[in-house]
């Protein structure tokens, strides 16, 4: 298959730019977005540089040009978004590809950003599935998701630890607690697992299920099947509470396109079952994730029973978020049951 090619690895003092190629968050919720600003400062020693949408409402053409402008640039080493959105995907024709490519960095992101790192990864550059300043570094973080956003940024392999507890939502940005107070949570379930007992190495490709669908319908950044042959895939249920028939149906368009007859290993993330104006019991929370990975083994039973599948792993829309590649390498391990990811 076509394995993207993840820039290097950040050091101490590098400059990374703080995006906003979706919604412009920081314009709204400033205190929130200074604070994260200043942990990339004293908890990482990177020097965070805005740009000119950063904190304005744009148009597609003008978040483009700051994208464009961020890789262009030789003294940023990466780049970083504030958070996602719901209209990326029109920010992508006005990208230019040659500056892109001649100029690859770390793009962390996720979300609506997955239309950016599918782009990336057609490019040929792989990228970093997670981190977002806005929803995980501004508020107050998680240890695992500091942890697991160093490796990313500063390159080496890391484990992935199920975590005891996950919540779907945080305080409310306009709240002054979001900054000083940390939010309630829920016991987590622990991975489950299905598939043959193998350990399974390869690129990755995959991201938001709704933003995958968005991507397959306009088909203009994706590569024929035998492309992704061999492929972990990363895919992970969006905030706004899809049901278990719906990702069943998101993850059929995939089993009928090929995806998930060509893939070698699935990683599922843990989906959102609640948030504020629906908030859900630990039982509720539960049972509706054990609706979920029925619905995902289904499919797979449909379309591939011999993949490596492992459920509910904290990537994505989860807190904590561990950070995963996209496009770069994970080794998933069914008979040891553990998940690595190489960072370079």
């Amino acid at each position: 298959m076509t394995t993207p090619v993840l820039p290097p690895p950040l050091r101490p003092g590098d400059r990374i730019a703080i995006l906003s190629p979706s919604w412009a968050a920081p314009a709204h919720f400033p205190a929130i977005h200074e604070q994260a600003l200043e942990r990339l400062r004293s908890e990482f020693g990177l020097e965070p540089v805005e740009f000119p949408t950063t904190r304005r409402d744009s148009s597609p053409a003008e978040r483009a040009a700051d994208v464009n402008a961020a890789f262009a640039d030789p003294s940023i080493k990466a780049i970083m978004s504030t958070i996602g959105g719901d209209d990326q995907i029109t920010v992508l024709k006005h990208l230019d590809a040659d500056i892109i490519r001649t100029n690859p960095k770390r793009f962390l992101a996720y979300s609506d950003n997955t239309n950016l790192l599918n782009y990336l990864w057609y490019q040929g550059i792989a990228g970093v599935y997670g981190g977002s300043t806005q929803v995980h570094l501004g508020p107050v973080p998680d240890a695992a998701h500091l942890e697991s956003l160093r490796v990313a940024l500063f390159g080496g392999d890391v484990r992935l630890t199920p975590p005891a507890r996950t919540r779907d939502f945080g305080i409310r940005w306009d709240d002054p607690r979001a900054l000083t107070d940390a939010a309630p949570d829920l016991p987590a379930e622990p991975w489950t697992w299905s598939g043959p007992p193998r350990s399974v190495t390869g690129p990755t490709w995959g991201g938001c299920l709704e933003i995958v669908e968005w991507t397959l319908a306009v088909d203009r950044w994706m590569r024929p099947v035998e492309d992704y042959a061999g492929a972990i895939l990363l895919l992970e249920p969006h905030e706004e509470l899809p049901t278990p028939a719906q990702n069943y149906r998101l993850l059929r368009n995939l089993g009928e396109r090929g995806l998930l007859g060509v893939a070698s290993a699935l990683l599922w993330g843990r989906p959102p079952v609640s948030d504020h104006e629906h908030p859900a019991t630990e039982q509720q929370a539960s049972q509706l994730r054990s609706e979920h990975r029925d619905s995902v083994l289904r499919a797979i039973s449909e379309y591939n029973p011999e993949l490596v599948v492992a459920l509910d792993v904290d990537f994505g829309h989860t807190s904590p978020q561990l950070l995963l590649p996209y496009g770069g390498n994970v080794t998933i391990d069914r008979e040891s049951q553990t998940i690595t990811a190489h960072f370079g």
